[in-house]
């Protein structure tokens, strides 16, 4: 058997700019080398991990220059969690990063014509941003490279914190993340001690057996909290266990408004389709925008940026140009923030989403804030949205859609043009799908208005608002 070639360490290389996914890259011999946890500036030797034909993955292994766009990283967990990548790189470059690959995606993918790109919205927050987290359980700690060289022995490998990738079974234990205020911190250390005091079992993804699955988190600017346990009963004893962990919580955190509980014996941890059991207030939360409040339940979508929520709905209300006479179809409508935003300058709003929860909630939404010009629908998009649809409710003046990172599907898009609006506004929290579908809308529909908003700091994800008109209209 012959024996692979030792894969090459790169020395003395000079990271030039930021690439996809949150990593950097440098090239080196003709052959681009995606390196992550590094910015543009920095000179490293990097250990090469895996090497194709046109490109090369590699990980720096000593720094011979730091660059002055490097920002010290506040996490401990940085480089092992996953999430935060650009913790390195000051927050002014990472706007400036953001903003070219909205420009690159439209560019290169849409091919489509753009005005100047608008200057991206950053959040005022860069810390202890998000509305809602989630944590995982595993009896099957992850263990870093430095502990398994150290031989670090620990009493029990249970742990409750995030997935790490390509390791589906087991789970980074953490007792601190600044993504949320430190609410988050402190309920989640409180279960993990009472379940190791009281030895509740962790789950094993492999045997699919344990009672703790997994945890979410939700706040709100109501000052609501909502804490969900996802968890697998499978004895009278796990339900006690359960009751006593409970009770725990309820008592030690009297701030919980929502404290609920899923029984989940599926293999995966989605929950749209269980039962949300109530143990102690309401099974929901509030949350405020201007002079509205909306609903969000434990299956609720709700932007989990909630003050760039904010900005990101002016923008995409701003872009609509509304009188008060036009018919607006906002798609994928979820539980009708966008639809119930924008009513009060809108003829008639109707809603189409694919949940049936979040229509409910959408409708919800309409009635607490006293708003009777909205109709909601769920069902799949591509299946409702057609011409008869179209024919039975009025053809659009105004379009939003907001679909998931895949965009919309093709028959979605020639239903759109087929409805023929005055004005598509399209919010995208993928603008690599938002230009492919860009192009097929430029031949009746051109770009003429682009607004980046940063949602996610630390991270390379960014959404983004392109307004687009008829082109017949504008002649």
């Amino acid at each position: 058997m012959r024996k692979k070639k030792p894969l090459p360490l790169l020395e003395n290389i000079e990271i030039t700019a930021i690439a996809a996914e949150g990593n950097a890259l440098a090239r080196v011999d003709d052959k681009v080398v995606f390196v992550p946890y590094v910015v543009p500036g920095d000179v490293i030797d990097a250990q090469v991990k895996r090497k194709k034909h046109s490109y090369m993955e590699a990980v720096a292994v000593a720094f011979h220059k730091k660059s002055e766009l490097r920002a010290q990283p506040f996490c401990k967990y940085y480089g092992i969690c996953g999430g935060c990548k650009w913790q390195c790189l000051k927050y002014a470059e990472q706007l400036k990063a953001k903003q070219q690959q909205v420009v690159d995606n439209l560019t290169r993918i849409g091919k489509v014509e753009l005005p100047p790109v608008l200057p991206i919205i950053g959040s005022e927050k860069n810390t202890c941003y998000r509305n809602k987290l989630e944590f995982g359980f595993s009896n099957k700690r992850w263990l870093t490279e430095e502990e398994i060289e150290a031989n670090v022995v620990y009493d029990q490998m249970n742990a409750v914190g995030f997935h790490i990738n390509g390791a589906f079974d087991k789970i980074l234990d953490i007792d601190q993340c600044f993504l949320m205020d430190d609410i988050n911190n402190r309920l989640r250390n409180a279960i993990r001690d009472y379940a190791l005091a009281n030895h509740l079992t962790f789950y094993n993804f492999r045997q699919h057996q344990g009672l703790l699955r997994n945890m979410m988190i939700r706040t709100s600017n109501t000052s609501e909290l909502m804490l969900l346990l996802q968890v697998q009963i499978d004895s009278d004893d796990d339900k006690n266990q359960l009751k006593g962990l409970l009770g725990h919580m309820e008592k030690n955190f009297p701030e919980i408004t929502s404290l609920l509980y899923v029984d989940n014996h599926k293999f995966n941890d989605t929950f749209g389709d269980q039962e949300v059991i109530i143990y102690k207030g309401k099974d929901h939360i509030y949350e405020e925008m201007e002079d509205l409040k909306f609903k969000v339940g434990a299956k609720s979508f709700y932007q989990t940026n909630t003050e760039q929520a904010y900005n990101l709905y002016k923008v995409a209300r701003d872009f609509a140009r509304l009188t008060g006479h036009e018919l607006v179809y906002d798609l994928y409508t979820g539980t009708g923030t966008i639809a119930n935003f924008v009513s009060h300058q809108a003829r008639k709003v109707i809603g189409i989403e694919y949940v049936p929860e979040a229509i409910v909630d959408a409708r919800k939404n309409s009635e607490i804030n006293g708003i009777d010009n909205t109709l909601f629908f769920a069902g799949d998009m591509k299946d409702i949205l057609n011409k008869d649809f179209i024919n039975t409710y009025g053809r659009p003046d105004v379009i939003i859609t907001d679909p998931p990172r895949a965009g919309m599907h093709t028959d979605v898009v020639n239903t759109i043009l087929f409805a023929g609006p005055e004005r598509i506004v399209y919010v995208s929290c993928n603008p690599a799908t938002q230009a492919r579908d860009l192009q097929l809308l430029d031949k009746d529909y051109k770009v003429t208005a682009v607004q980046p908003v940063d949602m996610f700091p630390h991270t390379h994800h960014v959404e983004n608002v392109v307004l687009l008109e008829r082109r017949e209209s504008m002649c």
